[in-house]
């Protein structure tokens, strides 16, 4: 009985389902070319069809495991949509709708960084790749950098940028060098006024010297000023070579050394230890050692 309101059952639902469809319209093909639609909403309505099946197939070309020829295939399929939108995109703005290539998505590599879509071209946009089509072979190549070579730098590179401050002729805009060279310069400027005014008594000297008729002789005077400077150079100089003397005095040596009795001990000692290993066997020598302990012989 069960079985017969099954079949009934069953049935039924095929006829609903049949009177359905027949209320239906009939099943509207997408026109060949845009240009023949002259509707902005039907253009808006065909354009929302193609973005479905482009969403559809972008799904499905995430399955790394398609294999290589159905990923090609879907990848081939979903660039040949985007195309179709774009000139659905262009009839809709010929009919006064929105312009939907404005906020157009970006082409990314595979760390989701935009770059640049390859169109030799030069018609609309570039054949791209989505999802696992990125890591087929020969196409992951297409999105890895090139390394950046680095450019030598040429002679006039080089001299381009060398300017005042390169030679040290802008040093002194800062004022750091004046405040450290100030005590330096002062006391070189201090030592020449002195020197100068040395010379000046010298000079003055030598004239009353020869006003009153007596004879003076130039280079004495010249160098009686000198003689101090030179005897404190003399003295600075024996001073440091009485400390070389002291440094190079005899050297005591504090380790004990053996004298020539002693050496001699030593080397007849170490021929007899080569006579003995050379004739006699190890255990010979291993019972002549315990021999001299029991006899407490030191040799």
């Amino acid at each position: 009985m069960a079985r017969n309101e099954e079949k009934a059952q069953s049935m039924l639902n095929r006829f609903i389902a049949m009177k359905a469809e027949e209320k239906k319209k009939p099943k509207e093909r997408r026109p060949y070319l845009a240009s023949e639609c002259r509707d902005l909403s039907e253009a808006d309505k065909w354009r929302q069809q193609i973005m479905r099946e482009i969403g559809r197939k972008v799904t499905e070309i995430q399955n790394e495991g398609l294999g290589e020829h159905r990923l090609r295939d879907l990848n081939d399929e979903i660039n040949k949509l985007l195309r179709e939108k774009v000139h659905w995109e262009r009839r809709i703005v010929e009919l006064g709708g929105p312009n939907y290539t404005k906020n157009a998505p970006k082409m990314t590599d595979l760390e989701g960084n935009i770059i640049d879509v390859p169109n030799p071209s030069g018609r609309g946009a570039g054949y791209r790749y989505f999802g696992a089509a990125k890591k087929l072979p020969g196409v992951r190549e297409l999105f890895e950098k090139p390394p950046e070579l680095r450019k030598r730098r040429t002679r006039y590179d080089i001299y381009k940028r060398i300017d005042a401050s390169y030679y040290g002729y802008r040093d002194d805009e800062d004022g750091v060098l004046g405040r450290v060279e100030g005590p330096a310069e002062s006391k070189m400027r201090a030592e020449a006024v002195e020197e100068w005014r040395r010379m000046e008594e010298i000079r003055k000297e030598a004239k009353k010297a020869v006003k009153s008729g007596e004879v003076v002789n130039v280079k004495e005077l010249l160098f009686e000023e000198e003689e101090d400077v030179v005897e404190e150079e003399r003295r600075i100089e024996r001073e440091r070579e009485e400390s070389e003397r002291r440094e190079d005095r005899e050297f005591v040596v504090h380790v004990p050394l053996p004298d020539d009795k002693e050496i001699e001990r030593m080397v007849v000692e170490k021929k007899k230890m080569e006579l003995l290993s050379k004739y006699t066997s190890e255990m010979l020598l291993e019972e002549q050692s315990e021999a001299k302990e029991m006899l407490n012989i030191q040799r």
